[in-house]
């Protein structure tokens, strides 16, 4: 398995538009994506500016596959002016 991390840092004000537009992707990843195994998008009132995404793939393949997807692409298109900042981990080994 392959994991990957990633911190938004969402611009002030975007946050209402964003996730929307997160949650439909993460949805089309895991009902299109036969590669996609998990995508979990997390929010904590704490760190109101920020999302969290842990996504599971097969493979770095079915990670670089999500990637070129239609929908992957369409969300980057609409979200890019919404995102101050975004942190990208990968992961390796996984474990369960």
């Amino acid at each position: 398995m392959f994991a990957i991390c990633v911190t938004f840092r969402i611009a002030a004000g975007q946050m209402e538009a964003f996730m929307p537009l997160m949650l439909e992707n993460a949805a089309a990843s895991k009902k299109l994506e036969p590669g996609c195994h998990r995508f979990d998008v997390l929010t904590d009132a704490d760190k109101p500016d920020q999302v969290f995404l842990y996504e599971l793939y097969t493979d770095s393949a079915a990670f670089d596959a999500h990637c070129d997807s239609a929908h992957f692409k369409e969300f980057s298109a609409a979200t890019a002016d919404m995102v101050a900042g975004k942190e990208v981990t990968s992961w390796s080994t996984v474990a369960s």
